[in-house]
């Protein structure tokens, strides 16, 4: 999936990522426009080799929802699911550039998903963003 716009520039776009650090998406806080979210992670995806997904939920299986939506959104094919499952809230790790999957019990009160931004050059995108919406690609 690419972008259609071109108005959002990429500084722009890591601004208004940055707005989820160490925000509680469970809190009432007013949250970026969902659209702009997207676009803003779709533009900082053009400009990094690849991603690796953390991903924080009340279940194993919406954390394995979420990162299939995630994926299938930032033009992954593969789609890996986690060998062991746990009761509870979880933590989902993948590196889309390893193929490997992890998943464990999560203590922590966050919900939402990581994006870890991952470039060799200077000058693209090395940062992480989040903990962004688990549902940020639902109405697709």
């Amino acid at each position: 999936m690419t972008s259609n716009s071109t108005a959002l520039t990429l500084e722009a776009a890591q601004k208004l990522l940055r707005q989820f650090t160490c925000l509680d998406l469970l809190s009432q806080e007013p949250r970026p426009d969902p659209v702009s979210v997207r676009e803003a992670l779709l533009l900082v995806r053009e400009h990094s080799d690849y991603q690796i997904f953390g991903i924080c939920a009340e279940t194993a299986a919406q954390a394995i929802a979420a990162l299939h939506a995630y994926l299938q959104a930032l033009d992954y094919p593969e789609k890996p699911v986690p060998t062991v499952y746990v009761d509870g809230p979880v933590y989902l790790k993948f590196n889309p550039k390893s193929q490997l999957c992890y998943l464990d019990s999560y203590l922590g009160h966050h919900r939402g998903v990581l994006v870890s931004c991952q470039s060799a050059y200077e000058g693209d995108v090395n940062e992480m963003f989040g903990h962004l919406p688990l549902d940020l690609w639902e109405e697709l």
